[in-house]
């Protein structure tokens, strides 16, 4: 007998059309997410606020929005709905860009105050109720719209290179806008005006096209409880592996120092766009993890690429205002990057996985909150650091020139600060268990789910008999 031909979703394989629609909600979030690592510089130059003033507002408001995630991600947890539990959260992109875009309209005539205001109940909005929710339920959204792990990382891989092309193009073009409006505040707000609209539209594809019509929720793992969350905290330790590598990772991405590199020492911000336009030579490399992984776990995949780190720190060091260092550096440090962002999503499922293995609760929606929280915290501490280290050297955003001393620690944060985080994280990942028992783990499942779709369709047609009857 031959063998049995391997269906498309058992293979990994997804068709165009529903990986460009499932994807367009990352699409539209990972450009949000670029845009207000340009909050920071908009702030210092265009409203002429301190470099430490910003970093501790964005740290408290970030500090805040953590927190929220934990909430978010119980609710998540206890949402059933005819549209399905991740689903309905899709509508929470509408508001994410509306309050992103009033971030980037504060009147310049504005008070001190007022300004400061604005800028914490805005981005509080936008980023701890709206992009909270977002975050909480994409895990549940897309564990009950595909099935099968496979796909799960050839949305993350394929997908993610889709996703890179659309955030290329967006850094490759914007900088020659903001070049224009650095010094001009409502310059930005119609700059991000023209970003927000087409993005929400293009971000809500998702939900109108992507159903959740998987089940993989019975009655033993389907309601949630307070006690649930407890439990989850207390035994499954591999979430704050997750949770902590979210942390060191968010730190060097949001502290956005990539803006005054380009102004203060290559002396031409626009350049820094035709820099991105060069990361499409790295992202053939994001098609090896679907090959890697059937050989090594995803783990491993992360540590190996982190490595590349090592060259790209000193190479960016010495680099200044060399083009082609730049450039090697740059494609180094991409690749170093890349696993971490469009993998880490699988260990959450891992962790989901462990808990369901253990007869408790998936809890998608609270894993991905305590991650989120994680991120969230690292992410305003990244950008606090990075104002408080500015202002310490000597940086004045009112000035077209700075003093040596920011200048070498505007490099020191470009160069030599990510590649200590980078090793940081792969220590953390030394740390992970899951693997061990992953094969046994997803094997028990498969079984449960099977015998439990069964009893379901059993007790189903009894119930159609006895009607008929």
């Amino acid at each position: 007998m031959g063998k049995t031909k391997e269906s498309p979703a058992a293979s990994g394989k997804i068709g165009m059309g529903k990986m460009m629609a499932w994807q367009s909600h990352s699409i539209s979030t990972s450009i949000q997410v670029v845009l207000l690592g340009y909050l920071q510089i908009y702030c210092t130059n265009a409203l002429g606020m301190k470099a430490v003033l910003v970093g501790s507002i964005l740290m408290g408001c970030k500090i805040v929005d953590g927190f929220t995630d934990l909430v978010a991600g119980y609710i998540v947890d206890r949402t059933n709905t005819k549209w399905g539990r991740g689903r309905p959260y899709e509508w929470c992109i509408v508001g994410l860009w509306l309050t992103t875009w009033l971030v980037f309209s504060v009147p310049a005539q504005a008070t001190m105050l007022v300004k400061c205001i604005w800028i914490v109940v805005c981005y509080t909005a936008a980023q701890s109720i709206f992009c909270t929710f977002l975050n909480a339920s994409g895990t549940a959204y897309m564990v009950r719209a595909f099935d099968n792990e496979k796909i799960y990382v050839t949305l993350s891989s394929v997908g993610g290179i889709l996703v890179t092309l659309c955030v290329i193009v967006f850094n490759t073009i914007t900088p020659v806008f903001e070049a224009k409006v650095l010094y001009d505040a409502s310059g930005w707000s119609l700059m991000v005006a023209c970003i927000a609209i087409p993005l929400t539209i293009i971000g809500m594809m998702r939900f109108f096209f992507i159903k959740e019509d998987k089940v993989i929720d019975t009655k033993e793992t389907k309601e949630v409880h307070l006690k649930d969350v407890l439990i989850l905290l207390k035994n499954n330790k591999s979430v704050y592996i997750v949770a902590l590598l979210m942390f060191v990772s968010a730190v060097v991405s949001n502290m956005g120092v990539g803006s005054y590199y380009f102004i203060y020492i290559v002396k031409n911000l626009s350049i820094s766009g035709v820099m991105s336009l060069l990361a499409i030579i790295i992202m053939p490399t994001m098609l090896l993890y679907p090959v890697m992984i059937r050989k090594i776990p995803v783990t491993r995949i992360m540590q190996l690429f982190m490595l590349l780190q090592l060259i790209a720190g000193p190479i960016l060091w010495f680099a200044k205002a060399n083009l082609f260092m730049l450039a090697i550096g740059g494609l180094l440090s991409g690749m170093a990057t890349l696993p971490i962002s469009y993998l880490s999503g699988l260990l959450i499922v891992d962790c989901a996985n462990y808990n369901e293995w253990h007869h408790r609760p998936r809890m998608e929606g609270t894993l991905g909150s305590i991650t989120g929280f994680a991120n969230k915290i690292g992410s305003a501490f990244g950008a606090f650091i990075v104002g408080v280290l500015l202002s310490s050297s000597g940086f004045d955003g009112s000035k077209t020139v700075q003093v040596e001393s920011a200048n070498l620690m505007i490099r020191l944060l470009y160069s030599i600060v990510p590649m200590v985080f980078m090793l940081a994280m792969c220590a953390i990942l030394c740390l992970w268990k899951i693997d061990k028992v992953k094969p046994q783990m997803l094997k028990e499942l498969e079984e449960r789910r099977a015998q439990s779709m069964e009893a379901a369709q059993d007790s189903e047609t009894q119930v159609t008999g006895k009607k008929e009857a």
